[in-house]
């Protein structure tokens, strides 16, 4: 746990040691939900690639593909395989969003990362609940490209900047509770939060991307990636920007734009640990994990109720016969019965 009084700085750069100090171990569980996602959708629009280009000389030697139903039916099967890697890889990484945060509470107790599927499957046996604050997080999301709400969102964005760590260190609270839970721990720590916020979006979605954006500039990886692509880029449309006093993009141009777009993504998604990191040490500065119910619950009603770490055992031997959860993950649970 982080030490109390820490500055913003202080654990900007704590964050920053413990992830590349377990960068190995890092990189290797964000692979598959990182590449797979662009892989997914590589496959897709390669697959696709190759089909319209072959479409003509296959309809002169299968009459019955020239039908607009069969057409579509073809298409639509054979994206399914790109399509499912992305959505398997996509889940994934959302699953991060919680896993990680486990891995540094198990991170600061042993000293070192190990057992993935362990913390994964402590998200992933609450799927349902960790949909429902993916579904709010969407709500606001899609609020938040209104011009009008920025302002406001920009603020809320930052008083629920923490609702991933409660989610997977509280596991006794709903969605929502998640969202007034973080709200209640900023509360009185904006700027703080704020300072955060903006020094690890410097880093992982500005600094870095553009680094290795450069890079590969400097040594014509970009201009060997796109020439890569430009098969693709050369199938697709380009708008006419002429009648509006714009150049129009050339198909180079939009590949190198693809490339880099593809390789800030990239980066940005392999540096989510070190921000889950950053948000996880934050929470437990802010006194994360003492939620108290003493208000709501009576003393009766907490002694009849389960144990967390009694209901996580219960419920793994029941989903998954003799499979347990890593006994350093249930030994948080049996520490948050000991504080409540």
């Amino acid at each position: 746990m982080a030490k109390k009084n820490n500055t913003p700085l202080e654990i900007f750069t704590e964050a920053i040691g413990l992830y590349f100090s377990n960068f190995n171990k890092f990189v290797q569980y964000m692979t598959f939900p990182v590449l797979g996602q662009i892989g997914g959708l590589l496959l897709v629009f390669l697959i696709t690639y190759f089909y319209t280009q072959n479409l003509p000389p296959l309809i002169d030697k299968f009459s019955s593909l020239n039908n607009f139903s069969v057409l579509i039916l073809i298409s639509v099967l054979i994206t399914l395989p790109g399509l499912a890697i992305f959505c398997k890889s996509f889940w994934e990484y959302l699953v991060a969003y919680g896993a990680v945060n486990s891995m540094y509470e198990n991170m600061q107790k042993s000293g070192r990362v190990y057992d993935f599927a362990a913390h994964t499957e402590l998200i992933k046996r609450r799927a349902f609940a960790f949909i429902g604050l993916w579904f709010l997080f969407g709500i606001f999301s899609t609020v938040a490209f209104c011009p009008i709400f920025w302002v406001v969102c920009g603020i809320l964005a930052v008083y629920f900047v923490l609702v991933f760590q409660v989610f997977t260190f509280e596991p006794e609270l709903s969605p929502i509770g998640c969202v007034k839970r973080s709200l209640e721990l900023v509360k009185g720590h904006f700027a703080s939060t704020f300072m955060l916020m903006a020094l690890a979006g410097a880093l992982t979605y500005i600094f870095i991307p553009q680094l290795f954006i450069k890079i590969f500039e400097i040594t014509n990886i970009n201009d060997f990636l796109a020439k890569g692509i430009l098969p693709i880029i050369s199938q697709i449309p380009i708008p006419d920007l002429s009648q509006y006093n714009l150049k129009s993009p050339t198909e180079y141009d939009i590949a190198i734009f693809t490339v880099k777009t593809f390789t800030a993504q990239i980066l940005i998604q392999y540096t989510l640990p070190m921000r889950s990191i950053l948000w996880s040490i934050w929470y437990k500065e802010l006194g994360g994990g003492n939620y108290n119910k003493e208000n709501t619950t009576s003393s009766k009603t907490k002694k009849a109720r389960k144990r967390p770490s009694e209901k996580l055992m219960e419920e793994s031997h029941k989903k998954y016969g003799k499979k347990k959860l890593d006994r350093n993950i249930l030994r948080r649970a049996a520490e948050k019965d000991d504080q409540t």
